[in-house]
């Protein structure tokens, strides 16, 4: 065919659209779409083929581009902030999950380079599907989302390394004895100096000519120009890092993302990105989808269950039983787990790499694949499943409290730490960025408050401040009645999840039904339910920052509203 480069992008971005479209309209995540357009466009299916070999090097600037934009969200602090539980519980986690998936791949006769790839590609869970799933749920910004985001980011970075020693595994070819195969442990001394001596000259000399040169770009005041900066550093450092020393491409681009993420820059380099990344890795998961043979489901069914079982129940109950064996409070671990029971971008990444290594047979691929296209699906209904299980649990007065952690030192209550018995008092639920703000206002009004919160490490700091805290969810039944909720005048519950919000109003007003609440939200559906709930202080942050700024457009203009903001609202 002619024009083959422009029939095989067109195509195959009009399909990717279709199919995406498709997926959003029924609940599911685009990247569905652009596989099963992969599969559409693919020498497996009728019709239209486009050209893979094209297809394949055109994924490969998608590769970079995505792992440019790994590198340029890669956030240290946010991983130092979770390191506790993120930190060893991810690489539990990962090296669980890839010995299950390389025992699996050993009973079926592979050999051990494959196996391991294969363990590894079923370890890693997707971003862009976690934080699909968190934000649906209203939970990226609890704890439980921090967790599990922190989590990712160490499997990201699990996955780089990963990456870099795909070509030791050469060495690993014709001996399956890992301990006594000294070419496998040459090749890998040989690429881990490789890799060191290009993250030196990346972090020394790239981490300031980078920026500067950017910053140059800057100064001209040409949007074009900086975009083809940006994209010209992404490509140009990973092909200089496989070209100049020898590593991969990924490595390359995650590394200029890395150096560019520390600079004043980095979010205007990122959004001018944003749409190139976009595309790219949209051809790259087409690509991925043309090499899927879908007759995979027919000829080796029960393969691909045994990978979707190790995904969806393995890893999951792997990360659950991590979580809660670092004292986190159940909801924690139900929701990391549901989350991590997916596999995406750095497995399809892992599984072409493979396959170009000639390190994973082909049916190793098209396992990974379908694998990644049924949990993808299914990860949804484990995340609806969290509410359903809390409900069981709650039903259980036993399970309650076992999992309400009261075994746990910081799960004691206030009083049996040294505190007197309060009366009077604010009960505060959750000391976040709004509970924090909120306790530092009732310090200066001198009013006593008990915070209850589950995260562990709020809880060490304000036990060492001496302020009275319990530790714990205080939507489960046992919590409250800790915090003597009949002597306290005001709850303030500032957590803005809804289930959780919904069931500690019900607890509270079976302890104290007369108690003033205050509570917060950020939906207007949400906001007229607890209005019908007879919550008379509900704090709205959208109607609050509106009515703000009104007053303020009408202090400057002089000019005095006609009806309040409520009324205004309430009527819109």
């Amino acid at each position: 065919m002619e024009h083959t480069l422009i029939a095989t992008i067109a195509l195959s971005f009009l399909f990717a659209f279709v199919a995406g479209l498709l997926a959003v309209r029924i609940g599911l995540p685009p990247l569905v779409g652009y596989l099963l357009a992969g599969v559409a466009v693919g020498p497996h299916t009728p019709g239209f083929v486009a050209d893979i070999s094209l297809a394949q090097q055109l994924s490969e600037i998608g590769v970079i581009l995505l792992m440019f934009g790994v590198g340029l969200h890669f956030s240290f602090r946010d991983l130092l902030k979770m390191r506790h539980i993120a930190l060893p519980g991810a690489v539990l986690q990962i090296l669980a999950a890839t010995a299950m998936g390389a025992a699996l791949a050993h009973w079926w006769g592979w050999d051990t380079p494959a196996a391991i790839l294969f363990g590894l590609s079923l370890s890693v869970a997707s971003t862009v599907v976690l934080l699909r799933g968190l934000e649906e749920h209203k939970v990226l910004n609890t704890v439980h989302g921090r967790i599990a985001v922190g989590w990712l980011v160490v499997e990201d970075l699990v996955m780089v390394l990963a990456l870099v020693m795909l070509p030791a595994l050469d060495a690993l070819k014709g001996g399956d004895n890992l301990l006594s195969n000294s070419g496998f442990w040459l090749s890998l001394g040989l690429v881990l100096v490789k890799v060191s001596v290009f993250s030196a000259v990346m972090i020394v000399a790239g981490a300031k000519v980078v920026p500067w040169l950017l910053q140059l770009v800057v100064k001209t005041d040409s949007r074009e120009l900086f975009t083809l900066a940006v994209i010209a550093v992404a490509l140009g450092i990973a092909y200089a890092a496989a070209t100049l020393f020898g590593v991969s491409f990924a490595l390359g681009a995650f590394l200029a993302g890395v150096v560019i993420n520390g600079s004043h820059i980095s979010h205007r380099a990122a959004a001018n990105a944003l749409p190139f990344q976009d595309a790219f890795a949209v051809l790259f998961f087409v690509a991925v989808g043309m090499l899927f043979d879908p007759s995979v489901l027919l000829n080796s069914p029960w393969h691909v269950l045994a990978a979707v079982a190790i995904i969806l129940i393995g890893k999951s109950l792997v990360a659950f039983v991590i979580v809660l064996a670092f004292k986190y409070p159940l909801v924690t671990a139900l929701t990391v787990s549901a989350g991590l029971a997916q596999i995406g971008e750095f497995s399809f990444i892992l599984a072409s790499l493979g396959m170009l290594h000639g390190l994973l047979p082909v049916e190793g691929q098209n396992i990974i694949l379908a694998s990644a296209l049924i949990s993808i699906t299914l990860n949804p209904l484990t995340f609806r499943s969290i509410k359903p299980i809390l409900a069981v649990i709650e039903k259980n007065p036993r399970w309650a409290a076992r999992f309400n952690r009261n075994q746990d030192k910081l799960a004691a209550p206030a009083t049996e730490l040294g505190q007197q018995h309060m009366h009077d008092h604010v009960v505060l639920i959750g000391f976040g960025r709004v509970g924090r703000r909120i306790g530092a206002q009732l310090d200066a009004m001198q009013l006593p408050y008990l915070v209850i919160e589950h995260d562990r490490h709020f809880v060490e700091t304000l036990r060492k401040r001496q302020l009275p805290v319990i530790y714990g969810d205080a939507s489960l039944p046992g919590i409250l009645e800790h915090a003597e909720l009949s002597q306290a005048r005001i709850l303030v519950i500032t957590t803005p999840e809804r289930f959780q919000t919904r069931r500690v109003i019900e607890l509270a007003r079976q302890l104290n039904p007369d108690i003033d609440i205050i509570v917060r939200t950020h939906h207007d559906d949400e906001y007229q339910h607890l209005k019908d709930m007879g919550i008379d202080s509900v704090v709205m942050g959208e109607r609050e920052l509106a009515q703000r700024m009104g007053e303020e457009i009408g202090r400057r203009l002089h000019v005095l509203p006609t009806a309040s903001a409520e009324q205004m609202s309430e009527s819109a």
